[in-house]
């Protein structure tokens, strides 16, 4: 049996005149603590190892237990965050957007949460009115991207949204307007596209915020060889090589490596 360890994330506040404890705290709010949980701890959804969850008293104490692993790596990025000074920009996105969820909710509702782990309470984590565990807005920016995979879930009777399986992502979920799906025509599930989306872009290290894509178009996409195509191109640009003698003696003297 896999080696497992507890991350411990307590909560304490008031509901009204009253202490908060598991009998007053609201399933709405368990629900998205839930979720922000698995956003801390499994950025990627691959990686996901299997995780139990109870509830103690104390005002709210949340117990979760999952692999050895990710309760270790879990533990360094507590432990980063604090030689960081509570920096979270190095964190990637889903992770830093949990801990920005609970900094939201203590401003919120005067919550204190303490994050800590069975590993060490060296590395325990405060989160309070008073803390500010956000990202800098510099290092974000809005930025555009083409993807390009398959269609396997569009629509949404809420919020609607498309759920673009992709190679180099991963299953990518981006929210849309109901009146551009409306106006697409045919059914686009599970067949390739290319995907024009908006969303937050990391200046520093270029990666995408996953939370924020919205779609701009659907772009009709083969990915299939088309070798007459390839021949057409390659003949067009014959005609420009024509005057060059020698090609390959021209392409290294433009690249720096000729005598």
């Amino acid at each position: 049996m896999e080696p497992t360890g507890q991350i411990n994330i307590s909560i304490k506040g008031k509901k009204g005149n009253i202490d908060l404890k598991p009998e007053n705290y609201d399933i709405r709010e368990l629900i998205e603590f839930l979720k922000q949980v698995e956003h801390l701890l499994f950025s990627n959804k691959k990686d996901r190892s299997i995780t139990s969850y109870h509830v103690e008293e104390g005002s709210v104490r949340h117990v979760i237990t999952t692999s050895m692993q990710a309760v270790v790596a879990f533990n360094a990025i507590l432990a980063q965050i604090k030689s960081e000074n509570n920096f979270i920009n190095f964190l990637e996105p889903t992770t830093a957007g949990a801990f920005e969820s609970f900094q939201k909710e203590a401003e919120k509702n005067d919550y204190t949460y303490l994050i800590s782990t069975s590993i060490s309470e060296e590395t325990a984590l405060t989160i309070n009115k008073e803390t500010r565990f956000i990202r800098s807005e510099d290092v974000w920016v809005d930025a555009e991207f083409y993807f390009y995979g398959e269609i396997v879930d569009a629509g949404g009777k809420g919020s609607a949204n498309v759920h673009l399986d992709t190679k180099d992502y991963g299953l990518l979920k981006i929210s849309a307007a109901k009146s551009l799906l409306a106006a697409y025509e045919g059914n686009p599930l599970y067949k390739p596209y290319g995907v024009r989306a908006k969303g937050k872009q990391n200046v520093r290290s270029g990666e995408l915020d996953k939370n924020s894509l919205e779609l701009i178009d659907i772009i009709d996409y083969n990915p299939s060889y088309k070798e007459d195509y390839i021949k057409g191109l390659i003949k067009k640009a014959k005609k420009s090589w024509e005057d060059v003698p020698d090609a390959d003696e021209w392409l290294q003297n433009i690249r720096g490596y000729g005598s």
